[in-house]
């Protein structure tokens, strides 16, 4: 008796796992931010109101809060914007994000370089599903292989 099964996976739309790689990206960076509050050097640089080289002020959290709210908006714009749209920003920006994360890790805690290796590995899918995009067929190219398959 042969008990072999065959399991097949649903097709799976490039915009969901690409939506689903930026709620994990943010998910551990969160995660990891959040981890630092537990060092006492963190702590004490956010009381002597800086972090890293940047003075904590307007400015400094302004940034702070485009630089996380560009992710967060990708997890619904890769959803919903023009493909072509969606392809380049998830490319450009997982790039981009990529390279800040390889950049602050930079003489870290090994946590921070775990977390940031993940990040990079999350946003390295999202730049992977982007740039293997499939290409939409049209209907004149299928019914032509239709044809092709039908004749031969």
């Amino acid at each position: 008796m042969d008990t072999t099964s065959d399991y097949r996976d649903p097709w799976i739309s490039p915009r969901l796992k690409i939506s689903a790689l930026w709620v994990s990206m943010l998910f551990v960076f969160v995660s990891v931010d959040l981890f630092g509050l537990y060092r006492a050097d963190v702590r004490a640089d956010i009381e002597a109101g800086k972090i890293s080289a940047f003075s904590i002020g307007q400015g400094y959290l302004l940034g702070v809060i485009v630089y996380i709210a560009l992710p967060s908006l990708m997890v619904f714009l890769s959803l919903v914007l023009p493909a072509k749209v969606t392809r380049t920003a998830n490319l450009v920006l997982a790039v981009v994000y990529a390279l800040t994360f390889v950049g602050s890790a930079v003489g870290e805690w090994t946590y921070f370089i775990l977390g940031s290796a993940i990040e990079v590995a999350l946003l390295a899918g999202i730049a992977y599903y982007a740039w293997t995009w499939p290409k939409a067929v049209s209907e004149s190219t299928s019914t032509t292989d239709e044809a092709r398959v039908r004749a031969g």
